[in-house]
């Protein structure tokens, strides 16, 4: 099959090896995928996986073992946390904490760059008919978007900060606008931050206007992906407020966390979300998410959609498979 895969370079091959689902696993085949900052990080040595990357899908259903049948020919995507099913946290619903979990693309399992995917049947949620293959493709940054909301209670009287203009970042703000909460979202790029305040959302463009350091917000969410985006997050977050890291770097940075302490601020990590509350949002239209595809790339010019994913002004680039 065609595939994308790191080995310490990037790849493009057209005879990787079909992947042979393990027990209550389905294969799909896979319609669209979507590269995320997380894949990028990996080609920086990222938890230094090798394989087939790519995690986020639209695909369709053609094994599936009994009693999961009725999902052939369905077009599902998949949480992409594999647990163990026997330890403490996936006993209760913590699967992606699992000490011997497998991630999609990302840890210990081929992902969705390819042909065909492979995933345990409780992983798949079908896709409902009024949600599209494009928008279907960011059901997991989009749970990972509305992971906040279940992790820390957003009140509509509160200030929230969305530090970053990327794909994950303009998604958080989407969501936590949903929450009566008064969000402003900081970058660097007017063309996405466009995106925002077409929402009603504010927006602060720091290349041109710094953020007031003597303003602070109830609640900041770090979605810059930079190493140095905790410290930002930490100069603009009020005494007793939180601080939500979404960002995964390859790469590490002595800080200061004394006021952490001082301030009593709470910090959150938060990473992957539940699918349910994103299809939801999908499907009743709360979110239009197509504004921001940025290309959409055949496999045969895979290597463009990734030169595309790198450029500043990109937001989503997705590689179809169809």
């Amino acid at each position: 099959m065609k595939a994308i895969i790191f080995d310490g370079n990037l790849k493009y091959l057209t005879d990787y090896p079909i992947p042979a689902p393990r027990e209550n696993e389905a294969l799909m085949r896979v319609r669209l995928a979507g590269i995320c900052n997380t894949d990028m990080e990996i080609l920086r040595g990222y938890l230094g996986f090798h394989g087939v990357v790519g995690h986020e899908f639209t695909g369709v259903v053609e094994k599936a073992p009994e009693p999961a049948s009725a999902l052939i020919g369905k077009r599902v995507v998949g949480e992409i946390n594999c647990g163990c099913c026997e330890c403490d946290f996936c006993r209760t619903g913590l699967e992606r904490h699992c000490p011997d979990r497998t991630t999609l693309g990302i840890l210990g399992r081929d992902g969705a760059f390819a042909d065909y995917v492979a995933l345990p049947v409780a992983n798949l949620r079908p896709v409902p008919d009024s949600v599209s293959d494009v928008e279907a493709v960011f059901t997991e940054p989009l749970a990972a978007a509305f992971e906040i909301t279940e992790q820390a209670h957003i009140r509509p009287t509160e200030e929230v900060l969305v530090l970053g203009d990327g794909k994950l970042g303009l998604l958080c703000s989407f969501v936590l606008d949903l929450t009566g909460a008064h969000v402003t979202l900081a970058g660097r790029h007017a063309t996405k931050l466009n995106l925002a305040a077409n929402r009603g959302i504010d927006t602060v463009c720091v290349s041109m206007e710094a953020l007031s350091e003597k303003r602070r917000f109830d609640v900041v969410v770090e979605a810059t992906g930079s190493i140095e985006g905790f410290e930002t997050a930490l100069k603009h977050t009020r005494p007793r407020g939180r601080i939500v890291l979404k960002s995964t770097v390859a790469g590490t940075q002595s800080m200061n966390l004394a006021p952490l302490v001082i301030d009593e601020i709470t910090l959150v990590g938060s990473r992957c979300g539940s699918f349910g509350p994103a299809l939801r949002a999908l499907t009743q239209k709360h979110i239009d998410v197509t504004p921001l595809v940025s290309g959409i790339y055949a496999f045969e010019h895979a290597r463009e959609a990734f030169e595309k994913a790198q450029e500043k002004e990109s937001l989503k680039t997705l590689i179809d498979f169809r």
